[in-house]
């Protein structure tokens, strides 16, 4: 049997996870102070959701390109540039909140989307190498802990991070928020920076980038349990996801300020820290199927649950409960998307992968920001829970394959 700590002996392994832990960190504190920035600025729920808009629509443009781009060029350097991109855009929304700066006053929010829409772009090139650079730091009987072990990793970041940007918010304000934000980042690159290149996989052999590219979407459509997977995700989190307009929950509905928001943004992350790391311990081996189908289920009851509740800690609650079912699903769509695609084909595969499920949460932020204006923030959030379990339903109807799915085997 698999050493629990096996994958976490390989120092370059490490390495990664541990630049992984500080862009994640950096990423998810900057994305409660833009929040937060932009509610103070507008004070409109849709405006929220142009966030998720600004940064989905390049990340999505870029995506196809990103995974064609990540096999066949060095994935560490696209990591690099990335995350030297990232920093870039932090530093810049640092700077729109000293005192020389005047850009929000005459333009409003309208730097602070550009600037997303920068990231997006970076993000989208970041999530393919990401992705396909990890199996070539193990060896391939350690995937199953390399990716327990990573998405503990990243959960970790992801509780600490929305917890810490508000109490940053809180203690030092949207300026030293920033500062914090560009520190982190400036760490994580010092890590990606210390990992040894490895080589660019045997080229597929399409010629051209659109065969290539459309070998890729080929080889996922064709695929119907990586499709089902990626599908059922892309779904769950555009309609049945409620972060968006937590801040009209923290403010109207919990009244809970900067500090209950942070922890409300922390809750669904910490939710799937602890089964992340129950996962890793304890890993699953068999039923996957069945078990992601009733996770993702489980999701979208756990948000109606939410939008009902006018409690805080059981809102609280509720959305770690959601983050340790969404946790089961990143792990066992990771694990087949891993043990079933080609090494020189996962940065194309990763990338539509990204498109479905990645992009589904900022596209997911814009849909909830339409459905709270049309419906109001509480019918939307229902709505949406209502949605998932309905993908759910005709996901187990279609995709058999999915379904019957025992083992990564």
């Amino acid at each position: 049997m698999t050493s629990a700590f096996a994958a976490m002996r390989i120092a370059d392994f490490r390495n990664f996870v541990s630049a992984r832990l500080f862009m994640t960190l950096a990423i998810q504190i900057q994305a409660v102070a833009v929040g937060w920035q932009i509610y103070e600025i507008t004070g409109d729920a849709l405006s929220l959701g142009l966030i998720g808009l600004a940064e989905a629509i390049p990340a999505i443009t870029v995506s196809l390109y990103a995974g064609h781009l990540a096999d066949i060029t060095e994935r560490k350097k696209i990591l690099m540039s990335c995350a030297a991109t990232l920093l870039v855009c932090a530093t810049t929304l640092f700077s729109f909140t000293t005192d020389v700066s005047q850009v929000l006053i005459h333009y409003g929010a309208l730097p602070v989307y550009s600037v997303i829409f920068l990231t997006g772009i970076a993000r989208g090139f970041i999530a393919p190498a990401n992705f396909s650079f990890m199996p070539q730091l193990v060896p391939r009987e350690l995937y199953t802990n390399a990716v327990s072990w990573h998405s503990t990793i990243w959960e970790t970041a992801a509780v600490a991070g929305p917890a810490a940007g508000g109490l940053l918010i809180d203690w030092v304000g949207l300026k030293g928020t920033y500062a914090i934000d560009a520190g982190l980042m400036v760490v994580g690159l010092i890590f990606y920076a210390s990992i040894p290149g490895r080589p660019v996989p045997q080229v597929t052999t399409e010629q051209g980038v659109v065969e290539k590219i459309r070998a890729g979407l080929k080889f996922v459509f064709n695929h119907q349990i990586i499709l089902a997977a990626i599908s059922l995700d892309l779904f769950a989190v555009l309609f049945g996801g409620a972060v968006a307009l937590l801040p009209i929950f923290a403010k109207e509905v919990l009244d809970a300020g900067p500090h209950g928001f942070g922890m409300l943004r922390a809750a669904p992350a910490a939710g799937a820290l602890v089964m992340a790391l129950w996962l890793t311990l304890f890993p699953i081996r068999k039923h996957l199927g069945k078990i992601l189908l009733w996770c993702v289920a489980g999701f979208g009851l756990t948000m109606i649950a939410f939008a009902l509740s006018e409690h805080f800690w059981l809102s609280l609650g509720l959305l770690a409960i959601s983050g340790a079912f969404d946790s089961v699903s990143v792990i066992i769509r990771g694990l087949l998307i891993h043990t079933q695609t080609p090494e020189n084909m996962k940065g194309r595969v990763a990338a539509i992968n990204s498109i479905f499920v990645g992009s589904s949460n900022e596209i997911g932020a814009f849909e909830s920001g339409v459905a709270a204006r049309i419906l109001g923030v509480i019918p939307s959030v229902i709505f949406g829970g209502c949605m998932t379990i309905a993908v759910v339903a005709v996901t187990a109807w279609k995709a058999d394959k999915l379904r019957q799915t025992d083992s990564v085997e």
